[in-house]
C-alpha cells in the first residue's frame, strides 16, 4: 500500500473475484445515501447475534484479477477458500480465539501486497484487532498477539493499532480503549509498546451525556482507566517508557481526568471511596512527574474546576474530601487544602485553603452552591466545614449589622408609606408619597426592581418554587411586584382614574407581607417562616387547585339550575299603570328597583355564597322562591361533604404531616436563606470595605514548592478520641498556643 501526499488517496490491492465484488459493491444510490446520512449502525459495537457490516467504500485499488478474464483463466479455484482472507473470515477467526484459523494469513498478505490496516478489513472503522479484544476469555485472546506480530512484520503496526471507529456512535474508539475497558493490563502494555496513541479521544455519541444508554468517561484512555477503577493501568499510562499520558489533556468539553472522575461519582460509599482514591493518586503522580503543574486549577469550557464541578453537580462525598484533603508527605503537602496549624491535647487547629471557595472571588464555590437552585444536596454541602463556619464568620463580621439596619430602614419606610396612603386626595400628597417611597424603599426593594440582577433572581425563584426544592422566599421577586403595582397606581392617579387606589392598597398589603423577609435574621422566626412558605407552596396550593375546581363546578351547576323567580313577571302586573299619580307604594317599588338584591342567577354571587358555605357562613334566605329546590339541596350537600368535610380535613392532615416531615429540613432551608442574605450584603459592600471584611488570614505554608502563600480560614476542633469530635466554641481574642495570631472566635463542629 502506498500513500500519495500530493493527491491524498490510498492505493490498495484487491484480489476479490467479480462475484465477491458484486456482492459488496455499492450502487450509486447507496453511495449517495451513505454520503447524506451519517454512518450510525443501530447494533452494539459487538454482539454474538448479529453484526451490521459496513459496505465497502469506493477506493482506488489495484485488481490482481484484471487480466484473468482476458487470459481465459477460471477465477473460481477450489483451493481459493483455503487461501483467501476477507473481512468476514478474519472477524470470525478472531472471535473464536482459534489461531489455527489464521494459518497462512501472513503469506497471503505478502503475496497479495495487502496489509491488515487496509479498508477492506474494516467495518465502520473496526479492525480484526478490535474484534479480537472484544472477545477475550480469562483476559487473553492469542489471536491478538498474532495479528500484531503479522502487522509489525508487514510494516503497518502503528496504523493498525491506532485505527479508530468511524461511525458517529462510537467514533474515535481505538483498540487501546477496548483493552482498558476489558481491564487487560497485558494488552494495554502491548499496544502502547507498539505505538498506540495514549491521547486519542473516543468522542462518539455513546461516550457523551445524552438521553439513552451512554458512558461518559472523558474520552481519553487515561480517563477511562481512572473512571473504571484500574490503578495499575493509570500508573502505567502516566509513567511508561513509550508515551506518557498527560493528565492536563482535555476532552471535547474541556474536562480533564479529574473532571471525568467528578462526573462519574454518585455519592454512594463504595463509589466515593474509589473516586477519592483515584483522584488523589492522579494528583500525586502528576506532582511527582510535573511538580509545577497545578492540575486542579484547570477549568473546563463552563469555567469549572473539579472542585467547582463537584459543587455544581452535588457530589457530596468527593466535594467534602477535596475541601478537607490533607497530605502529610513533604513532596505532596502542597496538594493539600487543609493544613494542621497546631495541636494541643484534643484541640486541633487547622487552616483551610479559601482559593475558589470564598465568595470574595467570582464564580466561587459559595456562590455556586447558594445561587444554584437546581443543585442536589446543596443544603448538605453548605454544612460542610469550613463553609458553614465561613458563612457564620461573615454574618458576625458585617452581615448582621447591615441586615438590622435594613430592617429598621424598611420599617420606617412602611410606617411612612402607610400614613401617606391615608392622605392621597391631593396631587401634592401623592407626589410627596412617591418621593418618600422611592427614597426609603430603594434601600432594599425598589432598587432591586430596577436591576437586571433582581429580574434574574425572580426567574430563579420561580424556577425553584415550581420544583418545590427549598421554598426560597425571594424579596427581589416581591419587590418587583410591589414596584409594578406602585407604578401602575401612579400612572392611573396622574390620569385622574380612581382605579389607582386598588393597586395602591395591593402594594401596601404586599409591602407589609414582605417584612417576613427579615425573619431570617433569627433562627426560630426564620424556621417558622420557612414552614409557612413550604406549606403554602405544597399543601395549600394543591388544596386550592382542587377546591377551585369544585367551587366553580358547583357554582356553574347552581346558576344553571336556579332561575330568577321575578324574571317571568311583567311589570304591568306589579304596578297600576292607569294611576298616574305617584303614590307612596309606587315610590316604594321604585326604591326597591334601585336596590335590587343579587340572586343565584349571578355567577359571582353564587360563587361567593358557596364559599361561605365552605367556611360555615352560608345563607339560604333567598332560595325559598326558586324551583327545583330539592335538586339544589342535593348539590349543596355534596358540595359541603367534598369541601367542608373532606378537603379541609385533608388539608389539616397534610399540613400536620408536612410539619413533622420538615422539622429537620427547615433548619437547612433557613441556613440557605441566611446564606443568600449574607452574599447579598457582601455584594452591596463598597469596594474599599470588601477587603477589610474579607475572612481568613494570609499564611506562608512553606511547602515543597517553596514560598507557598495562601489565604486560609482558621478552624479548630476538640477531639477526645479517634471517632468523637465535640462541638465547642472559643471566645474571640483567644490566642493560639505558640502563635501571636488571635481572633479564632469560631464554632467547632461535631
Amino acid at each position: 500500500m502506498k500513500k500519495s501526499e500530493m493527491f491524498g488517496f490510498t492505493l490498495e490491492t484487491d484480489d476479490r473475484t467479480e462475484e465477491e465484488r458484486s456482492r459488496q459493491k455499492m450502487t450509486k444510490k447507496d453511495g449517495l445515501a451513505l454520503k447524506l446520512s451519517p454512518e450510525d449502525p443501530k447494533t452494539p459495537m459487538d454482539t454474538d447475534y448479529q453484526e451490521e457490516m459496513e459496505k465497502t467504500k469506493p477506493q482506488i485499488r489495484f485488481n490482481f484479477n484484471f487480466d484473468k478474464g482476458i487470459r481465459g483463466v477460471d477465477q473460481h479455484d477450489n483451493r481459493r477458500d483455503s487461501k483467501t482472507y476477507n473481512r468476514d473470515r478474519l472477524f470470525e477467526a478472531v472471535a473464536s480465539r482459534d489461531i489455527s484459523k489464521l494459518d497462512g494469513l501472513q503469506e497471503y498478505l505478502r503475496q497479495n501486497m495487502k496489509k491488515l490496516s487496509d479498508s477492506l478489513y474494516r467495518s465502520y472503522g473496526k479492525t480484526p484487532l478490535m474484534k479480537a479484544l472484544l472477545h477475550l476469555k480469562d483476559g487473553r485472546n492469542e489471536t491478538v498477539e498474532m495479528l500484531i506480530d503479522i502487522s509489525e512484520k508487514m510494516g503497518d503496526v502503528k496504523e493498525f493499532v491506532n485505527a479508530a471507529y468511524t461511525n458517529n456512535y462510537y467514533k474515535g474508539q481505538t483498540a487501546l480503549h477496548i483493552a482498558i475497558e476489558r481491564r487487560s493490563i497485558f494488552y494495554v502494555k502491548l499496544l502502547v509498546s507498539k505505538g498506540a496513541d495514549v491521547h486519542v479521544r473516543a468522542c462518539g455519541k455513546f461516550f457523551q451525556p445524552h438521553k439513552g444508554p451512554y458512558f461518559y468517561f472523558g474520552e481519553l484512555p487515561l480517563s477511562l482507566a481512572a473512571c473504571t477503577n484500574q490503578p495499575d493501568v493509570v500508573d502505567f499510562l502516566m509513567d511508561n517508557e513509550y508515551q506518557r499520558a498527560d493528565a492536563k489533556m482535555v476532552d471535547s468539553q474541556g474536562n480533564t481526568v479529574l473532571h471525568a472522575l467528578v462526573m462519574v461519582a454518585d455519592n454512594s460509599k463504595c463509589n466515593t471511596e474509589f473516586i477519592v482514591s483515584m483522584y488523589d493518586r492522579i494528583l500525586k503522580i502528576t506532582a511527582r512527574l510535573y511538580p509545577k503543574v497545578q492540575l486542579e486549577n484547570i477549568e473546563n469550557k463552563k469555567g469549572l474546576t473539579p472542585l467547582k464541578m463537584a459543587a455544581h453537580t452535588g457530589k457530596t462525598g468527593l466535594f467534602s474530601h477535596i475541601l478537607r484533603r490533607e497530605f502529610q508527605e513533604t513532596g505532596t503537602k502542597h496538594l493539600s487544602r487543609k493544613f494542621t496549624e497546631w495541636v494541643y491535647g484534643p484541640v486541633h487547629c487547622s487552616l483551610y485553603d479559601l482559593a475558589s471557595v470564598d465568595s470574595y472571588e467570582e464564580n466561587s464555590v459559595l456562590k455556586i452552591l447558594i445561587y444554584g437552585s437546581d443543585i442536589p444536596n446543596r443544603h448538605e454541602m453548605l454544612e460542610t466545614e469550613p463553609l458553614i463556619q465561613l458563612l457564620e464568620e461573615k454574618w458576625n463580621r458585617f452581615a448582621s449589622g447591615m441586615f438590622f439596619f435594613n430592617f429598621l430602614s424598611y420599617l420606617v419606610y412602611l410606617i411612612i408609606f402607610t400614613l401617606l396612603s391615608r392622605n392621597l386626595h391631593s396631587c401634592i400628597g401623592y407626589i410627596l408619597s412617591i418621593g418618600i417611597v422611592l427614597l426609603l424603599g430603594k434601600n432594599r426593594f425598589f432598587h432591586n426592581t430596577l436591576q437586571i440582577n433582581g429580574l434574574w433572581k425572580m426567574y430563579s425563584t420561580v424556577k425553584l418554587l415550581s420544583s418545590h426544592v427549598n421554598s426560597y422566599y425571594s424579596a427581589a421577586a416581591d419587590s418587583l411586584l410591589q414596584g409594578v403595582l406602585f407604578l401602575i397606581s401612579t400612572g392611573l392617579h396622574l390620569f385622574g382614574r380612581d382605579e389607582y387606589l386598588s393597586f395602591l392598597v395591593l402594594c401596601l398589603a404586599l409591602s407589609w407581607v414582605n417584612i417576613l423577609y427579615f425573619s431570617r435574621g433569627n433562627e426560630h422566626m426564620g424556621i417558622y417562616s420557612v414552614m409557612i412558605q413550604k406549606m403554602i407552596l405544597s399543601d395549600i396550593l394543591r388544596f386550592l387547585f382542587v377546591y377551585i375546581v369544585f367551587l366553580f363546578g358547583f357554582s356553574a351547576a347552581v346558576v344553571t339550575l336556579l332561575k330568577d323567580p321575578t324574571a317571568d313577571k311583567s311589570p304591568d302586573k306589579e304596578l297600576n299603570t292607569t294611576n298616574t299619580t305617584k303614590s307612596p307604594r309606587f315610590l316604594l317599588v321604585g326604591l326597591e328597583e334601585d336596590c335590587v338584591k343579587p340572586t343565584f342567577s349571578n355567577i359571582s354571587y353564587t360563587t361567593l355564597q358557596l364559599f361561605k358555605f365552605t367556611i360555615g357562613m352560608g345563607d339560604m334566605e333567598f332560595i325559598q322562591n326558586y324551583k327545583y329546590i330539592d335538586v339544589f339541596y342535593v348539590l349543596l350537600i355534596f358540595y359541603i361533604i367534598l369541601t367542608y368535610i373532606l378537603l379541609l380535613n385533608m388539608l389539616i392532615a397534610l399540613m400536620n404531616r408536612t410539619v413533622e416531615k420538615l422539622t429537620n429540613e427547615t433548619t437547612s432551608i433557613w441556613k440557605l436563606q441566611r446564606a443568600i442574605t449574607i452574599l447579598d450584603m457582601e455584594r452591596r459592600l463598597p469596594c474599599c470595605l470588601k477587603g477589610y471584611f474579607r475572612c481568613g488570614v494570609e499564611k506562608n505554608l512553606n511547602t515543597a514548592t517553596g514560598k507557598d502563600r495562601r489565604r486560609c480560614f482558621r478552624l479548630a476542633s476538640i477531639q477526645f478520641s479517634d471517632s468523637t469530635v465535640v462541638s465547642h466554641t472559643f471566645s474571640k481574642g483567644c490566642k493560639c498556643p505558640g502563635h501571636s495570631s488571635s481572633n479564632i472566635g469560631l464554632t467547632f463542629v461535631v
